[in-house]
């Protein structure tokens, strides 16, 4: 037990304020998302808020939007007029005059309120886009086919006789195109000969490489035996287009993969283990702050593309919750019947509380706490 909190007592001083900065972030752009296409359509804001509970400080706008950083920083809201708390749960509006009601999210059209709801995810798809489309452009992309950079020392591709600038082509035979099928291979055949084909100078040679055994642990904690090269691919500069569209099939990419493993626990293959709180987010957000400040910028775009798509989940409370409801406003013809949506509500509360739960129950386990 003592060991687990003097190991969160390490790495705290570095990832308090690493996660801080990648939640305020993050959360931020997706209110802002709301934001925006709230003043678009004419709604008044009474709050824009960046965390929970108690307000530390803040300002009000001269349109009367009060802006404040508060005590909880697990998310945000912004809370229009209408909005009986920071959910946007609508509130009572019988005895409101007309004027008011013409500023208030719950009596525009449909239409404008789904927009208003999902632009909060779609910021956040956004923000992913342009941080990784930035990244791009900073360092460039990986080669294809991967063109080793740098082969390190004693190392299992330095015995092989792999030398920078060599571009591989092949192992055992089958065609690598990208850096990630080499790994792919390495990965699964720790201790195994493996047949490389490289290209030197116009000349294929075939080179005879074992890839190290090395064990890591996943973020449940188990332990893996794993291969390793020993070279690192280089990189090729990129143009905005390019980056753009590199950008997003990343950001697909990790919309896809996150689908997948719901699916998984969903057909229960999958495992509730890696599902990570803030505690998790927090170490995770210290250790790469380690790396530098362009793998916590990378962190900031891998948790806004989560964040977007969990709010996008048909959970009430979410973002995706509303957009149900309004989809059954457009079938039906009218809104929901006020205790279907009060039960709407506090089912999805319930989910989403004992989600948070087993997530920083994960998390204490991790970082062996009890």
């Amino acid at each position: 037990m003592f060991d687990g909190i003097s190991e969160f007592v390490n790495w705290a001083g570095l990832g308090i304020p690493s996660f801080l900065f990648v939640i305020t972030v993050v959360v931020f752009f997706h209110e802002l998302g709301h934001f925006i296409a709230g003043r678009l359509f004419g709604v008044k804001v009474e709050m824009f808020s960046i965390g929970f509970g108690r307000e530390i400080f803040g300002w009000t706008d001269r349109k009367g939007t009060r802006w404040k950083i508060s005590w909880l920083p697990f998310g945000g809201y912004v809370r229009f007029a209408g909005d009986a708390d920071a959910s946007s749960k609508p509130a009572e509006t019988r005895h409101v005059s007309a004027k008011e009601k013409k500023m208030m999210l719950q009596h525009k059209p449909l239409l404008q309120r789904a927009i208003v709801v999902a632009a909060g995810p779609l910021a956040n798809f956004v923000l992913a886009i342009a941080v990784f489309a930035g990244l791009y452009l900073a360092v460039g992309r990986p080669s294809a086919p991967p063109i080793i950079n740098e082969v390190m020392q004693s190392s299992a591709a330095a015995e092989a006789g792999m030398r920078p600038g060599d571009t591989i082509r092949a192992v055992n035979g089958a065609p690598v195109k990208t850096f990630f099928d080499l790994q792919r291979i390495v990965v699964l055949n720790p201790n195994h000969n493996l047949t490389i084909t490289v290209e030197r100078h116009g000349t294929r040679t075939d080179l005879v490489a074992r890839p190290r055994a090395e064990e890591i642990k996943d973020s449940s904690g188990v332990a893996h035996t794993i291969g390793r090269l020993g070279i690192s691919n280089s990189f090729v500069s990129v143009g905005p287009f390019e980056a753009v569209g590199l950008a997003a099939t990343q950001t697909w990419y990790i919309v896809d993969q996150t689908m997948r493993y719901i699916g998984g626990l969903l057909m229960g293959h999958g495992s509730t283990k890696d599902l990570s709180g803030p505690l998790g987010i927090a170490k995770v957000s210290g250790d790469v702050a380690q790396a530098g400040f362009l793998a916590l910028v990378n962190l900031i775009a891998l948790l806004s593309v989560s964040i977007g798509l969990i709010n996008l989940f048909p959970i009430p409370v979410l973002d995706g919750g509303h957009l149900l409801y309004y989809g059954f406003e457009a079938v039906l013809g009218r809104p929901l019947g006020a205790r279907a949506q009060e039960v709407g509500f506090r089912l999805g509360l319930a989910l989403v509380l004992s989600l948070m739960l087993l997530a920083t129950f994960n998390d204490l386990i991790r970082l062996n706490i009890f």
